[in-house]
């Protein structure tokens, strides 16, 4: 394991909004995901007595960028976050990649989790299947692309599904008038993809009170996943989401709102 402390004269802070009072819920979005995504739930979860940490992840967002790019950087890039904010007692909350974060940060930090919820996503290995999004992203050449709507034209021939599309297209932002970019760091994430998918080390394990939430039509969280999470995760339950993919919270925001304030109340 990485000594944090080593880390944290060297390293970067994370970016987040923070929105509200109360004990700390800290929310880590997905891959090629940012904490905007989030934005709706935090107010409301701000509204419920929460401190609410809406965290980009190291290469997307708002955040810093770097070449080193894995799960046990991530969570000791959210311990250096927690340290810096005198974070303790938080509720944890990821989503996909954010979810393995999660996870991985509360087996090692147990101390400073007093639960933990994982959207989407199972402690097992993923195969990468990113490749036609990517080469999308890829694509986009601003040098020629002026305008959102050209970006999504050019995305269409790549990823044919709107929905990914605008929560891909979420990432264009306006470095100078009449020039867009990207907020993610595309060409490490591409290098780096087939971290995405790393399984939970075998040792890593949290006691603690844990609710992994599904979408009824995903395919990210099946029946073998759950002796996968009972593993690593002896305390933990599983609740579907009906009417939800992948993107579950932004697919059924009620459902998803509801099974987490009943899960941390």
């Amino acid at each position: 394991m990485i000594n944090t402390s080593e880390l944290v004269a060297k390293q970067d802070i994370l970016h987040s909004n923070i929105i509200g009072k109360g004990q700390p819920f800290v929310i880590l979005h997905g891959f090629l995901g940012m904490s905007d995504n989030w934005k709706t739930h935090g107010n409301n979860l701000s509204e419920h007595g929460f401190e609410v940490h809406l965290v980009d992840q190291r290469n997307h967002g708002r955040s810093f960028w770097s070449n080193t790019f894995n799960y046990e950087t991530l969570a000791n890039d959210l311990k250096h976050y927690c340290e810096v904010h005198d974070l303790k007692d938080i509720i944890l909350l990821g989503h996909s990649m954010g979810g393995k974060t999660a996870m991985l940060f509360a087996a090692q930090y147990p101390e400073l989790v007093s639960k933990l919820l994982v959207a989407d996503i199972s402690p097992r290995f993923y195969p990468i299947h990113h490749e036609a999004i990517l080469e999308g992203l890829s694509a986009l050449n601003f040098d020629v692309i002026k305008s959102r709507g050209e970006a999504d034209t050019v995305l269409s021939d790549h990823v044919s599904n709107l929905g990914t599309r605008q929560f891909l297209l979420k990432n264009l932002y306006w470095v100078e008038k009449g020039k867009l970019a990207l907020r993610i760091n595309l060409e490490v994430l591409k290098d780096e993809v087939a971290e995405i998918g790393e399984a939970l080390p075998s040792y890593a394990r949290f006691e603690k009170d844990t609710l992994f939430l599904r979408g009824d039509r995903s395919e990210y969280i099946g029946v073998d996943d759950e002796r996968f999470i009972a593993n690593h995760f002896p305390s933990a339950k599983i609740v579907t989401i009906a009417n939800s993919g992948h993107w579950l919270h932004a697919e059924n925001p009620k459902a998803f709102f509801e099974a987490v304030i009943q899960f941390v109340s």
